[in-house]
């Protein structure tokens, strides 16, 4: 099982329920320390929580299957679906459309399993309704369906490519690009997503 290789991230409490813990820093290195992106700086956590008046971001790591999903932009770049939410947008909302834009996808199920905590060092926020300095972005894991090409709005992100691949494939290619942080997020997804189909969660 892949979650004995990569070693376990949750536990199971007397009710059977899925309680998460702390990340390994040994296995999850690029997750368990501060991440920078640009002028934001991000701390990762595990949960399940949501404060929505915070919420700038919602990302997912879509399976089909037990193979999950990967697309590719015009310069190359592999990527995971997500995106920012538009003025008054809920954030499930913000997920759907993202997912027809950048996969052609349709959302089967979702399980939030952990949140970006930002902070950002601009003046500004990036758009007016977007909280600022601290914002949360949240990640969590789904089944989807590849019903249609990406919408690839004239002013979003252009997808050349969306493909259905196995979990080692996935990780391999944003390693290569020098994504550890995408990398990491595709594999705690993969375990966690495991982990409740084993205990009938899922």
């Amino acid at each position: 099982m892949f979650s004995t290789i990569i070693g376990r991230i949750v536990e199971f409490d007397r009710e059977d329920r899925v309680r998460m813990s702390s990340l390994s820093a040994e296995l999850y290195p690029a997750l368990s320390t501060s991440i920078h992106w640009g002028i934001i700086e991000a701390e990762f956590r595990l949960n399940e929580i949501v404060d929505e008046k915070l919420v700038s971001n919602i990302s997912i790591i879509p399976f089909v299957g037990d193979q999950c999903v990967v697309f590719q932009l015009d310069n190359g770049d592999w990527e995971l679906p997500g995106g920012t939410l538009e003025a008054g947008e809920q954030y499930m909302d913000g997920l759907k459309r993202e997912l027809m834009e950048e996969l052609g996808a349709e959302m089967r199920s979702y399980q939030i399993f952990g949140q970006f905590h930002c902070t950002s060092s601009a003046l500004e926020p990036y758009r007016p309704h977007i909280p600022h300095p601290h914002f949360v972005r949240i990640i969590g894991y789904g089944d989807v369906e590849l019903v249609a090409d990406p919408l690839n709005p004239e002013d979003g992100e252009q997808v050349v490519a969306v493909e259905v691949v196995e979990i080692d494939e996935a990780i391999r290619r944003f390693q290569e690009q020098n994504r550890d942080d995408i990398a990491e997020m595709y594999k705690l997804a993969y375990v966690l997503r495991d982990e409740a189909k084993q205990s009938g969660k899922n």
